[in-house]
């Protein structure tokens, strides 16, 4: 059986942004970077739980991991590093921040792309009831959103819902 694909955000699930900026949630630690199109005049705030990159690489027995991150490639460079994880492959969106169809988030239609009918699981801050409906209705393997809040990040009933989830689906598919 191929892996499903656990397809991560990093802006919400991995660095809590959303958290009030003068306090730091437990378990993080900030980093100050310059990807790629960041314009501000001083180096983009992000906090990482080096935690997680434990508990993402416990996950890869299970799944397939890649960026679906606006940080694209530059996720390989900034964060993984940070978090302990290898090079991992990247969503890499034809177009970002786009128009998007029936009020879904504009990364869904290109996570359906990207996941060519494999099943997958994915994290982000932005997914809504719109995307789940999309998903039911444009992806015929087995797909798990999972709306991860951006002023707490992923935690760790996060982790267990997706190892679960892998674990439903290997037993499904195991004859």
């Amino acid at each position: 059986m191929t892996k499903p694909l656990l397809l991560i955000d990093v802006d919400g699930p991995l660095n809590p942004y959303a958290a009030q900026a003068e306090r730091r949630p437990d378990g993080y630690t900030t980093h100050r970077m310059r990807p790629t199109g960041w314009t501000g005049p001083k180096p983009l705030r992000v906090w990482l739980d080096p935690r997680h990159g434990a508990e993402l690489l416990a996950l890869s027995e299970a799944y397939e991991l890649v960026w679906a991150t606006t940080w694209k490639d530059e996720a390989n460079e900034w964060i993984g590093p940070r978090l302990g994880l290898p090079e991992l492959p990247f969503v890499d969106w034809p177009e970002m921040h786009g128009a998007a169809p029936r009020g879904t988030f504009w990364k869904t239609r290109y996570i359906l792309e990207y996941a060519q009918g494999r099943p997958f699981a994915w994290v982000d801050d932005d997914i809504t009831s719109y995307d789940h409906e999309y998903v039911e209705q444009n992806h015929l393997a087995a797909a798990l959103l999972l709306r991860v809040d951006p002023r707490l990040g992923l935690l760790r009933p996060d982790f267990d819902a997706l190892a679960d989830w892998a674990a439903a689906l290997q037993e499904r598919e195991t004859p």
